[in-house]
């Protein structure tokens, strides 16, 4: 088998047992890597910052006894930092070049993985597809008409494409999961606290976003938490502690569980029928393998909490974009998106009163939603409403662009007051991802997986929501589901080595 081949084909672990026997070295490994990044980069394009010759320099001195020795890399431009690499946050703001390591780059290394770029993301993680005024459109290798989703598109397409098996992501509103469901990837949203943000922050949209990756099998996303997770001095709090290695989750059969599945839109909008295909799919999965499974509501997940969701990143975008301002030493409005813009706007008209009591009505709903399903092991629902989107699809047209226009040049944000105005706005940003904001308010676990693939051969993935702080019971219902449906031999067909 070609280097190239092993690469396309095997995951993370499979690639450093190559290297750990000598089967192959570092150093083809990550030229292996480099190659095929080139040879896609004009399909997906979503590489923000080749790593080349940092790569090919750290693959000749790397301890291939490492748990991940050798494996290609890519970390996301967006929240944390690598020290001399520019980080542009998928904007044309002049890039931040950090002179430290944020602790989990510092952990992914200590594993042994060898960044070889860095993965376009769109402007400060505020789309839910990846594409940028900085960076153009980052495309899905399934088919590269459509999206490979968002804000880690660009991880999810370098994975998906076969460039590296892993890739650093993160989740604010779905960022890790909507990629994992348009791209056919295993992507796992780590529970609040999970992993540290420092020292680059102490907490990102007031605690809502957390790092974690996306990976083509249950295995690597598990043996990759087990490397990296845990508070640092600086954390300012930390999910319950496992009660294993999550590799070792991974690994057994998780007994017979009791789910649920939630079917509805929080926002009223429609559903396609692959999406409630692809929900039936997991949930024949699910009691083929063993478990029971019943239909549950959550009225209380509606419009206003979605409402409230959308005001509480707009506020944490107003005061980023005051933060920008100030390391830049002017005002960046001028270089920002015109969306960016508006929502930032947005969150600048609301007071710090407002938002406060936004915050405890989303940590009221939380609590009862986490209380109202402690019976269930995990809830299974959607994660995107459509099959992946034609690329440029979500962007504003016709009566939808004046309406932003206007906003934008005339500073009408203020109309964003009038709950109807505001929930117009709402249901265009979030008309294809209704459901996983849920986890990121509630800050509980939720890994996407992907269970089907549509009729047009794209990808289309759901997820399971669990406990607060058990990874551990979704690492194993996936990695059971993923052997039982047979995805893990699933690849994308872009530019398949021989």
């Amino acid at each position: 088998m070609s280097v190239e081949r092993a690469l396309w084909e095997r995951d993370a672990i499979g690639l450093a047992s190559l290297v750990r026997n000598g089967e192959i070295s570092a150093p083809e490994l990550v030229d292996a890597a480099i190659a095929r990044a080139e040879a896609t980069r004009p399909d997906v394009n979503a590489i923000a910052e080749p790593l080349y010759e940092a790569a090919r320099a750290r693959a000749k001195t790397i301890d291939r006894d490492l748990p991940l020795a050798g494996v290609p890399f890519a970390i996301k431009d967006l929240g944390i930092a690598t020290k001399g690499v520019p980080t542009h946050s998928g904007s044309r703001v002049p890039a931040f070049t950090a002179d430290f390591n944020s602790v989990m780059t510092e952990r992914y290394l200590a594993a042994g993985l060898v960044p070889i770029a860095t993965s376009t993301s769109p402007e400060h993680g505020l789309r839910l597809m990846t594409e940028s005024a900085a960076f153009g459109i980052t495309r899905n290798p399934w088919n590269t008409a459509h999206t490979s989703g968002g804000s880690s598109g660009g991880a999810a397409a370098l994975v998906a494409a076969g460039v590296v098996p892993v890739a650093h992501a993160s989740d604010g509103g779905g960022s890790i999961r909507v990629p994992a469901a348009c791209t056919g990837l295993v992507g796992l949203k780590t529970a609040r606290g999970r992993v540290p943000l420092t020292p680059l922050v102490t907490e990102s949209w007031y605690g809502l976003v957390v790092d974690h990756a996306l990976a083509r099998s249950v295995r690597d996303s598990a043996l990759l938490l087990d490397l990296t997770h845990g508070p640092d001095p600086l954390s300012p709090y930390a999910a319950l502690p496992p009660k294993g290695a999550f590799a070792a989750a991974a690994a057994r059969d998780p007994g017979k569980l009791k789910l649920a599945v939630y079917r509805k839109s929080p926002l009223g909008l429609p559903i396609s029928a692959e999406t409630q295909t692809a929900l039936d799919t997991a949930v024949a999965l699910a009691r083929e393998g063993g478990h029971t499974v019943e239909e549950i509501d959550l009225p209380y997940i509606d419009r206003d909490f979605m409402a409230d969701f959308c005001r509480t990143v707009a506020a944490a975008v107003a005061g980023m974009m005051r933060l920008e301002g100030a390391r830049v030493g002017r005002s960046v409005s001028g270089d920002i998106e015109r969306a960016t813009r508006v929502i930032g706007r947005l969150g600048e008209i609301a007071s710090a009163g407002e938002i406060y009591a936004v915050l405890q009505r989303l940590h009221a709903t939380s609590r009862r939603l986490i209380t109202e399903t402690a019976q269930y092991d995990a809830v299974l629902m959607p994660i995107i409403a459509h099959p992946p989107l034609a690329c440029g699809a979500m962007d504003p047209k016709g009566a939808d662009e004046f309406i932003e226009s206007m906003l934008d040049r005339l500073h009408l944000t203020r109309l964003l007051r009038f709950k109807p105005l505001l929930g117009q706005l709402m249901d265009k940003s979030l008309w294809f991802t209704h459901w996983p904001a849920i986890q990121n308010v509630s800050g509980q676990p939720s890994i996407a997986l992907p269970v089907h693939v549509t009729a047009a051969g794209l990808p289309l993935g759901i997820q399971a929501a669990g406990r607060p702080g058990d990874e551990e019971t979704l690492l194993s219902l996936a990695a059971q589901m993923e052997k039982i449906s047979g995805w893990l031999t699933r690849r994308a067909p872009l530019k398949a080595p021989a």
